[in-house]
């Protein structure tokens, strides 16, 4: 014969039974874990020591000046040759600072410089163009006067009489040496205008070669 305990479902306040709290489970108490609180200060130092790297990343940097795109040897800088870019600081590069885009404008440059290529103190002169006792004259060129590749501040050229006389291309034809200032596009004609820079005195006698049309330009060898 077995018995059932009867729930008291009746309404009205219960009556608390002397002793019954005591048998209610009392709370688990919490453990100390050090290898967890160890763990937590090792992640928060780690934390730390990053966002300090990467502050220190982030502003050890410097605006500098950089080619927007290629600028060939001899070119005059202009406004939208150059540009501001942001790099890390490295002992090892001296690149121009931002601050000196102004100075820049107008200036020459010495050498090629890639796009991209960062600008340092070599790389540009404010020397004027025509130094002491130098002339420029200014040679147009068909297709057939002139190599077919471009041509570039500084680039040493000859200058070559063609003459029509086939007794004259026997002998060693006259030429003059110079140095590619620059060059052009006479869209009227179509020719290719050389500035070439050469000595004052042999200025007048190459302009009157070139006004004939009877010339070459050959580019020299290691001249680029």
């Amino acid at each position: 014969m077995s018995t059932t305990a009867q729930e008291d479902r009746s309404p009205g306040p219960r009556t608390v039974t002397p002793g019954a709290e005591s048998s209610l489970t009392p709370p688990p108490k919490l453990r100390r874990r050090p290898a967890l609180v160890v763990a937590a200060v090792a992640v928060t130092a780690l934390g730390s020591l990053l966002g300090a790297w990467a502050w220190s990343a982030t502003t050890d940097t410097q605006e500098v000046l950089a080619a927007r795109a290629t600028i060939h040897r001899g070119e005059v800088i202009e406004a939208q040759d150059i540009q501001r870019i942001r790099i890390s600081g490295d002992p090892a590069l001296t690149p121009l600072p931002a601050s000196a885009y102004d100075d820049l404008i107008g200036q020459r440059a010495t050498l090629d410089i890639a796009a991209g290529g960062l600008l340092t103190a070599e790389s540009t002169a404010d020397d004027p163009l025509l130094g002491q006792g130098q002339s420029i004259v200014g040679i147009s060129l068909t297709a057939a006067q002139v190599p077919a590749m471009p041509l570039y501040g500084g680039d040493q050229v000859r200058v070559i009489v063609t003459p029509s006389d086939t007794a004259e291309r026997v002998n060693s034809p006259p030429s003059t040496t110079a140095k590619v200032v620059d060059t052009n596009l006479d869209e009227a004609t179509g020719n290719t205008v050389v500035n070439v820079l050469v000595p004052y005195a042999d200025a007048a006698l190459l302009a009157a070669r070139a006004a004939t049309g009877n010339v070459a330009l050959v580019l020299d060898s290691g001249a680029k």
